[in-house]
């Protein structure tokens, strides 16, 4: 019996060895021993498909630089010294405009460098050195996308993706004529976007997602008509952009490791990424996606397409010669790039997950959005943002412009974000009480309070920080939980489908209605002007009990009951009940429903569906203000002369 189970589970364990060998190319054996791993990534196969690779991402990059980089914009974004940074690190700093420039300058010569591929590594380091020190300069532009380009950039440092299509081949060509690479150049890059897909789907792999709570009204847009046609833009919302959207990145890497399913699979991931090109605004992106795909492919398909060549059979005796070859040890050298390459590749399956480790990150959503893969898991609605300074002293309050020292709202969400910009906005104003901008009140002994609404996945519109708490006072440590950062109302998500159905009741009234669901903490209150734009005005209570407050009277309503309410004043809402409460308000716009009878409305711009050289010529205007800004800034080192900025 013994002998039996034995012999099942080898039978067994060879099948699985044959479907992997099927599915991959490579057999089970060659990944249970560390010895014979390490041979099968250094065995030596043709650079050509990596070549290839590396020269349209290097071309992707020299687009990117000047686009999301901000190359066009280097004045704007850098320009001034009193716009607010967010660095990972407090004590890094951006270095001064002219410098910036020639920053930027040298990372794009990189990447051309690596588009060419001349003087491969000192161009890696060309691209890979400024950009990562960009990237760390300022966490409120980061996307996922942003961490993959410098990843891959250095891992194409360690690669010798040199030795095709490229400038440096000719002479490596000319001394050995050596166009092979070890298979590991090619299986850190595919396990990099396996990585990419995989963990993106496991992170979609959430009632949020699969809900279809994440991303809103997608289904109205153009590209969805063939779907909304036949079942409608609700349920192309849910199963087409949600459960189609988590089953291609949890599944679209394996297709494309499978030889006999690739080319369906290349189509669906080039329709996919078009699609998202036309979806969103996110750079280079899909197209990253797309040039590097042939990663996936046969190690020497330039080769087949450029001279016709067919793939050639591995003889017997090659085949005796390559079984010798696996018999001999392999070095100290290829055993410590196997131990890296491992380190590597749990430290990317772990890095996603070790919101554990830096929970001073942790928010609504676990960690810094950008380097999690949870690419539009979670979709924002920011109604409010309030900065209110206090004088100890004279108790003076003023309410400072939000976007007053920075464009980006990024920092609402995230707590140490928010920790900077009360910091930066402290040192704008003592600098403009020197400079005698403001004298009324004295910015050493100020306090600075956030309150900030923001609705997540179609929920309540609810506060993120205690707008109680001092923040140049607040603690906060990338290690423990900030304790000012509010709870997400989670309790309160059974009433999204309720919502959901009251907004389609108020919305069908006319065309002038509106609705906004708002939900507090016991013990806090809510400030609020009603515009005289606003008319039949009413706050609803649906949870909890609340208590409205214009000056003159206090009204408490609970669960169900309604409250009319005037224009054009100022009313207080408390939460009286011991737990959190949840209301909402319901109100027309006169001005737009009297602008539309009379006709004054001006009619929506009509933006054409595929702006094709819209884009080119946005992306050529890009690359010439880039230009022109690293221009002045060797202009400004070398001969002093002044560089202009725009405002």
């Amino acid at each position: 019996m013994v002998k039996n189970c034995v012999e099942k589970e080898k039978c067994l364990s060879g099948k699985f060895s044959r479907f992997l060998k099927e599915f991959c190319g490579h057999p089970l054996e060659e990944f249970l021993s560390f010895e014979r791993f390490t041979k099968l990534l250094h065995t030596r196969v043709d650079g050509a498909s990596l070549g290839i690779c590396r020269a349209l991402f290097g071309l992707m990059m020299m687009i990117d630089i000047p686009e999301e980089r901000s190359g066009g914009d280097l004045d704007l974004r850098w320009g001034n010294p009193r716009d607010c940074r967010f660095p990972l690190f407090n004590c890094m700093q951006p270095l001064s405009l002219p410098r910036m420039g020639i920053t930027y300058a040298i990372m794009w010569l990189g990447a051309l460098g690596i588009f060419l591929g001349y003087k491969f590594r000192i161009s890696c380091l060309m691209f890979v050195l400024p950009y990562w020190y960009i990237f760390l300069l300022d966490k409120s532009s980061w996307n996922n996308h942003s961490y993959l380009y410098g990843l891959i950039g250095t891992l194409f440092f360690f690669t010798s993706a040199n030795k095709f299509a490229a400038l440096d081949s000719a002479t490596v060509t000319r001394t050995n004529h050596d166009s092979t690479v070890p298979f590991w150049n090619y299986f850190l890059l595919k396990f990099q976007f396996f990585i990419l897909y995989f963990v993106a789907g496991l992170k979609k792999f959430s009632t949020e997602w699969l809900s279809g709570y994440a991303m809103t009204n997608l289904g109205y847009h153009w590209v969805f008509s063939p779907f909304r046609l036949i079942i409608g833009a609700e349920w192309t919302d849910l199963i087409i952009v949600h459960w189609f959207g988590f089953l291609f990145d949890l599944t679209i890497a394996f297709f494309l490791i499978w030889k006999r399913s690739r080319p369906l699979a290349s189509l669906c991931a080039a329709a996919f990424h078009l699609m998202n090109s036309r979806l969103f605004t996110i750079g280079m992106f899909p197209w990253v996606c797309l040039v590097e795909m042939p990663i996936f492919y046969s190690v020497d398909w330039p080769r087949r397409i450029l001279h016709k060549e067919k793939p050639e059979k591995i003889s017997r005796d090659e085949r005796e010669k390559k079984n010798q070859e696996l018999e001999v040890r392999s070095s100290k050298k290829e055993r410590r790039t196997t131990g890296w390459i491992i380190f590597y590749m749990i430290l990317q399956f772990f890095l996603p997950y070790s919101h554990f480790i830096t929970q001073g990150y942790n928010n609504w959503t676990e960690g810094l959005y950008g380097y999690s893969w949870d690419m539009m898991v979670h979709s924002w609605d920011t109604v409010l943002i309030s900065i209110k300074v206090v004088d100890k002293n004279s108790g003076q309050t003023l309410y400072l412009e939000p976007y007053a020292f920075t464009e980006t709202d990024r920092w609402t969400k995230h707590a140490d974000m928010a920790l900077q910009y009360a910091h930066c906005v402290h040192r704008n104003l003592k600098k403009g009480v020197e400079e005698s901008e403001r004298t009324d009140i004295d910015p050493d002994n100020v306090s600075i309070f956030f309150d900030i609404w923001c609705s997540m996945n179609k929920r309540f519109q609810q506060r993120v920080f205690d707008p109680r708490i001092d923040l140049l006072q607040a603690e906060w440590s990338p290690f423990r939980n900030t304790q000012w950062v509010l709870p997400l109302l989670s309790e309160l998500s059974y009433l999204r489908p309720k919502m959901k159905s009251i907004t389609e009741d108020v919305i069908s009234w006319n065309n002038f209605t509106d609705i906004m669901f708002i939900a507090d903490f016991p013990g806090l209150h809510m400030e609020n002007y009603i515009s005289p734009d606003l008319d039949n005005v009413t706050i609803t209570c649906l949870d909890g009990n609340i208590k409205v407050s214009d000056g003159k009277n206090e009204i408490s309503i609970g669960p169900e009951q309604s409250l009319k309410l005037s224009s054009g004043i100022f009313h207080k809402i408390h939460v009286i009940s011991e737990t959190p409460a949840c209301y909402m308000y319901t109100y027309q716009n006169r001005t737009m429903r009297q602008l539309t009878e009379t006709g004054k409305l001006p009619p929506e711009p009509v933006h054409p569906k595929l702006p094709l050289l819209a884009e080119l010529t946005h992306r050529w205007d890009n690359f010439v203000k880039f230009l022109i800004h690293v221009g002045n800034s060797f202009l400004h080192e070398i001969y002093g002369v002044p560089m202009p900025i725009r405002i």
